[in-house]
């Protein structure tokens, strides 16, 4: 028992997680569980909101360890704000995904977090990035992440439709988020989703007895 808790706290705290994000008209949906856990053992807390803003209109979801995602992730905060200081106007989605990758790259043998940066700007409308592990940056229409992006790569790829509509696009995320959690043991707790269009930010909070059921439990 000693050396099973010892391991525990080598491995760290863990999103064990699902995000996802998806572009709809008009505006992008980002969005992922709430469960956190310690070497995907022991959930260490119910409550993670991993739908981080960076920015005015960008978020970025965490996936990995959770210590470096929010190292990471409060480093491109300063950034992107001296960033927008600096031109004098709002940061370009890919300059926030842009500012991600260069801190995984460049912290590539100590990190171990991976990003999905979504927004929208003036320049190019809605957009989803990912920014992979070793720094890598992709730029894709909709993406999925986290350990329990492996039960729902079959639904999202048949789902997924371009122009849908927003409360279409919320729909999507919040099955296909539903359906990870009700696989994934270290995936779990509430849905928090972030809808970003030209006009602003709507935050949605789905708690776990109000998302869709696919199957008796």
């Amino acid at each position: 028992m000693e050396k099973h808790c010892v391991d525990s706290e080598v491995k760290g705290v863990s999103t064990g997680t699902t995000i996802l994000a998806a572009i709809f008209d008009g505006g992008v949906v980002i969005g992922s569980d709430s469960r956190a856990s310690i070497g995907g053992e022991y959930v260490s807390s119910r409550t993670i909101n991993k739908v981080i803003q960076v920015h005015d209109r960008i978020f970025c979801c965490m996936a990995g360890s959770l210590a470096d995602a929010q190292a990471v992730t409060k480093a491109a905060k300063f950034h992107l704000s001296f960033h927008s200081v600096q031109m004098e106007s709002p940061p370009l989605v890919i300059a926030a995904a842009s500012v991600l990758k260069e801190l995984c790259y460049k912290n590539k043998e100590e990190l171990q977090a991976g990003f999905i940066t979504a927004g929208w700007d003036k320049k190019k409308g809605p957009q989803v990035y990912v920014v992979s592990l070793g720094g890598m940056v992709v730029s894709q229409p909709f993406t999925i992440g986290g350990s329990g992006s492996t039960y729902i790569y079959g639904y999202v790829d048949a789902k997924y439709k371009p122009n849908m509509s927003r409360d279409e696009c919320l729909q999507f995320a919040t099955n296909a988020l539903a359906l990870a959690m009700g696989r994934d043991n270290v995936s779990g707790g509430v849905a928090h989703l972030a809808v970003i269009t030209e006009k602003g930010v709507e935050h949605v909070v789905v708690p776990g007895n109000k998302l869709p059921k696919f199957h008796d439990e």
